[in-house]
């Protein structure tokens, strides 16, 4: 069997694990605001991960996809210190807050101009707003078979083997290459990489290929912004704390019971 070529789209996105003090709502202006570190979406990790056991187990070439307005090719580089063999960044003012279908479009016109492929990977979902549509829009889009919610992925004889999550277990459904599949957070979180591998990859490495809109022949009339209706902020969760004492059970009970009279 030929040596497999396998593209992974990762998603960079403000770090889910941030504190709640790092996100504020502005309900005017319709978003979300996050002061926190980008990282790459953990089920794009999941994804990654998946492509990794397969190229070790049957060679071949891993190439990392990753689209937005600016993409840091800092916090992307982590998917080559893992070991993938190629990065290309997909950014320009026009993928800004695009509409899941307008992201499918641009990466499907990003995989195109790659030709070669046998396996798509994606995570399940992004990190951020969970849309959980990217990966089977982009499929749809290629004409491909889809495949979601993998926990295990293998290759027979030309096709992808796939283990798919579902609320009583798993089924086992396969696929002919190429192909599309959803990889869900059950295969396992992404390899670890020593800090000294990332210090080399980040100074070591060459410049990283960068795309836009117009290196892809994407329509700008074809991309749609996302279009948030309505924002509320969050209820607030402030807790009032008070200590109550007493001499004695009954009137601690008491003092416990005035305070309950005061909030009706």
């Amino acid at each position: 069997m030929k040596e497999m070529r396998i593209i992974v789209c990762a998603k960079q996105i403000p770090d889910p694990e941030a504190p709640l003090s790092d996100v504020r709502v502005d309900a005017e202006n319709k978003e979300v605001v996050v002061d926190a570190p980008q990282v790459i979406s953990p089920f794009d990790e999941n994804a990654l991960e998946a492509a990794l056991r397969i190229s070790e187990d049957l060679g071949g070439k891993i190439t990392v996809l990753s689209l937005g307005k600016k993409v840091s090719d800092t916090v992307l580089r982590k998917a080559l210190a893992a070991g993938a063999d190629e990065l290309i960044l997909l950014q320009d003012d026009a993928f800004d807050k695009l509409d899941s279908h307008s992201v499918a479009l641009a990466l499907a016109d990003a995989i195109r101009k790659i030709g070669d492929y046998d396996l798509i990977l994606t995570g399940r979902q992004a990190g951020d707003w969970d849309s959980g549509q990217v990966g089977l829009l982009l499929g749809e889009i290629l004409g491909l078979p889809c495949i979601s919610m993998a926990r295990e992925i293998g290759i027979e004889d030309g096709s992808v083997v796939v283990k798919k999550s579902n609320p009583e277990g798993y089924e086992r459904v396969k696929a002919a290459m190429p192909a599309l599949v959803t990889v869900s957070n059950e295969v396992g979180e992404l390899r670890y990489i020593s800090r000294t591998r990332m210090l080399k990859m980040l100074k070591g490495a060459g410049s990283i290929p960068s795309w836009g809109a117009q290196d892809l022949g994407t329509a700008p009339d074809a991309l749609k912004k996302m279009s948030i209706v309505e924002l509320s902020s969050p209820p607030d969760m402030r807790r009032d704390c008070q200590f109550l004492e007493g001499a004695t059970p009954d009137e601690m009970a008491s003092r416990l019971a005035a305070v309950f009279k005061s909030l009706q």
